[in-house]
């Protein structure tokens, strides 16, 4: 009797608590309902219905309100998982990417890069990268390899801050030759596709994306059966498709 009696307790003290719950309010218009565990001027952990916890920046909410606050027609709870729900600050961004390089009129052929950048993982109530770093690019020309080393600063942003969102992406820099052969020059990259936030943690992003690199390479001209080489202004454009991992 007395370990019916301990249950019935517990289990009418966890309604009462759950009753008592919260309502976060996000600056995206959702609204999450819980129990508030935990907060500070950085996170708030709340938990749900079924005891799981989910960890919110404060950055993203825009009030928390008692359950007693909250209209009647206004009491919908938002699947957590739904949202961006961390708290990180900086991310290593990794990224590969192919495609096809091409000097205008003159000649095309294979590309192969490999980039690395870190930066910001959220900025005041957005989940924006902004950073820099550097990489490798291999554009394969006329029977001619040009390797590329980039330095440069970049930009990621996802249009909403939902788990599934379109992401837009863009870089400027320096593209250091890194062959005597040759020289390089200015850098420039732009891509829109698709990011998923896969945990707190982790996004993937798989974009279609076009990037611009200056150089200085070595030309042949013949006069007068007599060969002359001369160093000429090219610009290398790329095309493809890229594969992105914050982590």
């Amino acid at each position: 009797m007395t370990k019916r009696l301990y249950i019935l307790l517990v289990f009418c003290l966890l309604s009462v608590t759950y009753a008592c719950a919260e309502t976060l309010v996000l600056r995206t218009g959702a609204r999450v309902k819980g129990k508030l565990v935990f907060q500070n001027e950085q996170v708030v952990i709340i938990r749900d219905a079924g005891g799981e916890r989910f960890q919110y920046p404060r950055a993203d909410i825009e009030k928390i309100m008692a359950d007693d606050e909250v209209p009647e027609e206004e009491k919908k709870e938002v699947a957590p998982e739904d949202e961006i729900t961390t708290s990180k600050k900086a991310s290593i961004l990794l990224e590969l990417a192919g495609g096809v390089s091409i000097i205008p009129n003159d000649a095309a052929g294979g590309a192969f890069s490999v980039d690395m950048l870190v930066g910001s993982h959220h900025i005041g109530d957005r989940h924006l990268f902004i950073g820099g770093g550097f990489g490798y690019h291999g554009l394969f020309l006329a029977g001619m390899k040009y390797n590329f080393l980039p330095i440069q600063v970049a930009l990621r942003m996802p249009f909403i801050e939902k788990k599934h969102a379109p992401v837009f992406g863009a870089a400027i820099g320096y593209g250091v030759a890194l062959s005597k052969n040759y020289l390089g020059g200015i850098y420039a990259s732009a891509e829109f596709g698709y990011r998923c936030q896969l945990n707190p943690k982790t996004a993937i992003a798989v974009t279609g994306f076009a990037q611009f690199q200056q150089a200085t390479i070595p030309t042949v001209e013949i006069i007068e059966e007599t060969e002359y080489i001369n160093r000429t202004g090219r610009d290398f454009f790329t095309p493809g498709i890229k594969v992105a991992l914050y982590f």
